[in-house]
């Protein structure tokens, strides 16, 4: 079994959206943020190698929106999908299933790009799977969430006969559990890839940076706060004790760590470089 982090974007995101009501005095220890309250994030995707599946975990933004739109998330750098597929060793068409935690643009757009004027599936063989419950918020959005959505993002793979949805937490794949979260948006799947390294947990925006753990920060846009800090109490219990490796999608400094308990709760332990964690 192999897990492969790849980075399809650069961006920069608004320090009041990203932490909430912790003020930037504090998240600011942890992050640098520019002139503008703008803090560096990447968005960090996962292969998975396991038996004869090949599984990406989330897309990154992909190519489809226009220029105004990709200019106000302040992208410094972007890889396609189908070349940070190609830098790890594999080809597009090699990847046999599309885990999308949830539905919002910086995780889905990357699925179906625009060749010209026509939509297609990056890995066109491979079947796509959401939750069913985000897959409705994502068709029936609330008003906090409608920019984040569009039906290009997931109309192609219905479309094509490769979308799955996943109506519980389980086993999807082999050795591939999803628990599902709602705090963040309703129905975010949560992947723990079990390994013979342990338990690899993609948080996606979960607890999308290492700073994050902390249990009250949580971001602006969650949509049921309350329900994402008991959440997080709840897994960060569960993960502690099964030694989970907790990956991060968007933090741009810190890929991966454990957890440990302190004084003070469950924090923030040492740090797991992915690549070197499954070199032999």
């Amino acid at each position: 079994m192999r897990v492969i982090p790849l980075i399809t974007e650069r961006w920069r995101m608004d320090g009041g959206v990203a932490f909430g009501v912790v003020p930037k005095t504090i998240w600011g220890k942890y992050h640098d943020a520019d002139e503008n309250n703008l803090l560096p994030v990447v968005n960090r995707l996962l292969l998975v190698h396991v038996g004869n599946h090949l599984v990406l975990v989330d897309t990154g933004f992909g190519n489809k929106r226009n220029e105004k739109y990709y200019r106000y998330k302040y992208i410094e750098e972007q890889l396609s999908l189908a070349d940070a597929i190609r830098g790890a060793g594999f080809a597009p068409e090699d990847v046999t299933d599309v885990l999308l935690t949830h539905l919002h643009d910086d995780h889905v757009g990357g699925a179906v790009e625009l060749d010209g004027e026509h939509l297609q599936l990056v890995c066109h063989n491979a079947r796509h799977h959401v939750s069913r419950k985000q897959l409705y918020w994502a068709t029936h959005p609330n008003s906090r969430e409608v920019a984040s959505y569009f039906n290009d993002n997931i109309d192609p793979i219905a479309a094509a006969g490769k979308l799955n949805e996943v109506t519980e937490p389980a086993f999807i794949l082999p050795g591939v559990e999803v628990i599902m979260v709602d705090g963040h948006t309703g129905g975010q799947m949560i992947p723990l890839i079990h390994t013979p390294k342990g338990i690899i947990a993609f948080m996606a925006d979960f607890i999308p940076t290492r700073t994050h753990i902390t249990l009250p920060y949580l971001a602006s846009v969650d949509i049921q706060p309350l329900i994402a800090l008991d959440e997080k109490k709840q897994y960060l219990e569960r993960a502690v004790k099964e030694n989970h490796v907790l990956v991060f999608e968007h933090d741009a400094t810190n890929e991966a760590c454990r957890l440990e308990r302190n004084e003070k709760g469950i924090a923030a332990g040492e740090p797991v470089n992915l690549r070197e964690l499954f070199a032999n």
